[in-house]
């Protein structure tokens, strides 16, 4: 009897544990926790570590690029490290609602959609999806890609454009849909081999990695035929205060120039939206 009453014990205290984590969780991604970063000194973004130039691993395994480049920036006006987290793009508002990571940061492009999901920041980049075909193809617009193979990135911005809008590519291309891949570089692959006839994908992401590849002569970046879009940065809705300061640094930032030196190292020119430079 005495052991069965210690062991009941023993349960209900480690079921207790239980909850009160479930709960400091649950508080954690529903209320404000900027003194929680501040305390900490420490913040979790989540990115998709194959998008160059926007934030990836390179050849030696170290996390570079424009976004990392800029994130790192903001945090360090607050004395707060950023903890690079690589995650599934596809699985990107999950991980942020379920507490995984603390922000979205990767050249994510805000949208009505995503929107519903999380608070965004002020956007600081333009973009927009373009159509990749190889020269060989004879593929030169959107028009051309009727009865043709499609890919896209799963959760891309460029995927939600093809199927909100079907008029303009969906509605033409081989069995109405876009094959998905989970990462740029898959799908390019494919499209060198010839296993898909173009891809969807961001024109800056197109630009960089043909540019590195040697390859931008072979290949045709056909404007988009859907509307612009920008990137900005994806917090919980609950971290209003997260949001604000990522906005005063980064005019901040652009006020010092530091923005700008960033944005030259990457693109070779300054990338900052109006809403960034305007005072």
């Amino acid at each position: 009897m005495k052991k069965k009453t210690l062991l009941l014990g023993l349960l209900a205290f480690l079921a207790g544990l239980v909850m009160v984590a479930c709960g400091k969780k649950d508080t954690a991604t529903t209320s404000d926790q900027w003194k929680t970063y501040q305390k900490e000194k420490s913040i979790t973004i989540g990115f998709d570590n194959t998008f160059v130039p926007m934030g990836f691993k390179d050849k030696s395994g170290k996390n570079v690029g424009f976004d990392i480049d800029l994130a790192n920036a903001v945090f360090a006006e607050y004395g707060i490290k950023v903890k690079w987290q690589p995650i599934n793009w596809d699985l990107k508002e999950t991980e942020l609602k379920n507490g995984k990571i603390d922000l979205i940061w990767n050249g994510y492009s805000k949208t009505d959609e995503r929107a519903q999901k999380v608070a965004f920041t002020t956007a600081y980049m333009e973009n927009e999806q373009v159509l990749v075909t190889k020269k060989s193809s004879g593929i030169t617009s959107f028009s051309d890609m009727k009865g043709k193979v499609l890919g896209a990135q799963s959760g891309s911005s460029g995927y939600d454009a093809f199927t909100a809008n079907p008029e303009i590519l969906k509605d033409i291309v081989k069995d109405n849909d876009a094959s998905q891949y989970e990462t740029f570089p898959q799908a390019l692959i494919d499209l060198k081999n010839d296993r898909i006839d173009g891809l969807l994908i961001d024109r800056v992401y197109a630009n960089y990695y043909l540019k590195q590849e040697g390859s931008l002569d072979q290949y045709h970046i056909i404007k988009s035929e859907f509307a612009g879009e920008d990137f900005a940065v994806g917090a919980r809705k609950s971290d209003k205060t997260l949001v604000k300061k990522i906005n005063q640094a980064f005019k901040k930032l652009y006020t010092a120039g530091k923005f700008q030196e960033i944005s030259n190292k990457w693109f070779g020119t300054d990338v900052a939206t109006d809403a960034i430079k305007s005072k």
